[in-house]
C-alpha cells in the first residue's frame, strides 16, 4: 500500500474511533453512520486539511458534515 494512502487509512481509522468514543457508541456503528451521512467521504476528499486539525476539531467538523447530510446522532 502506499504510504501516502496508509496514511489516509490510519487518520480516519483515528477519527472513526474518536467519533465513536464520543457518541459512546461502537467503532462499527460510527463507520456505518459516517459512511451514510457523507462523514467517510469529507474525510477522503479534505484529508489534506483535516489532518492537520486537532481530533477535536475533526469530530466536531464529521459531526456537522453528518448533520448536513440528515444524520442525528
Amino acid at each position: 500500500m502506499p504510504e501516502q494512502l496508509r496514511k489516509k487509512v490510519d487518520y480516519s481509522v483515528v477519527c472513526i474511533n474518536e467519533f465513536a468514543r464520543k457518541k459512546r457508541i461502537q467503532s462499527r456503528e460510527a463507520f456505518l453512520y459516517l459512511y451514510q451521512y457523507k462523514g467517510i467521504e469529507f474525510l477522503d476528499e479534505n484529508y489534506d486539511i483535516e489532518h492537520t486539525l486537532s481530533l477535536e476539531d475533526a469530530v466536531d467538523d464529521l459531526e456537522l458534515i453528518c448533520k448536513n447530510n440528515g444524520g442525528n446522532l
